[in-house]
């Protein structure tokens, strides 16, 4: 299967909101006409490279050639998991010279703002072109309705702005 976007829910954490904010932005992609995988790190199983892992991130990570990540706020960065996934993968065949978008989600005031630049330092480090409007999404509990999904009018305005401009990157 050929496509262009991965979104990867970046917490493996049940039921969480990261998951929720991921699947609204595959909706807004598919409604803007373009196709987009979720995946969610609640399916990462390992703690080392093992085929299995391998098959997933040949299977999903490699045919994608943008990246978007919603980052969930743990402890003031990204979750372990999430870097764990990475340091596993084969870092040339996956990540190089592909672009990635970054929105951040937390409970508190921030929007993950460190954590968005740490994983802006990791993906450069795999020369991964971040695009540079790097949305953080504060107060995620208090903005998600009764359907898991964001209906504030500004932050859907900033989060369409993001999406035009990633298509567009």
């Amino acid at each position: 299967m050929e496509y262009s976007y991965l979104i990867i829910s970046g917490t493996n954490r049940p039921n969480s909101n990261t998951i929720k904010v991921a699947k609204q932005y595959q909706q807004l992609l598919s409604d803007k006409g373009n196709e987009a995988i979720v995946y969610s790190l609640e399916e990462w199983k390992w703690l080392e490279k093992t085929p299995e892992s391998d098959t997933v991130q040949n299977q999903l990570f490699l045919p994608a050639q943008r990246f978007i990540f919603i980052l969930p706020e743990y402890n003031g960065s990204i979750p372990g998991v999430l870097k764990l996934m990475i340091d596993l993968s084969d870092h040339q065949l996956i990540w190089q010279k592909k672009r990635a978008l970054l929105t951040g989600i937390s409970t508190g005031r921030a929007g993950n703002l460190r954590g968005m630049e740490h994983m802006t330092g990791i993906l450069n480090y795999l020369n991964v072109v971040v695009h540079p409007n790097k949305l953080p999404i504060s107060s995620i509990d208090k903005l998600l309705n009764g359907k898991g999904e964001i209906s504030d009018p500004t932050t859907l305005r900033a989060i369409h702005t993001q999406l035009n401009e990633f298509v567009e990157f």
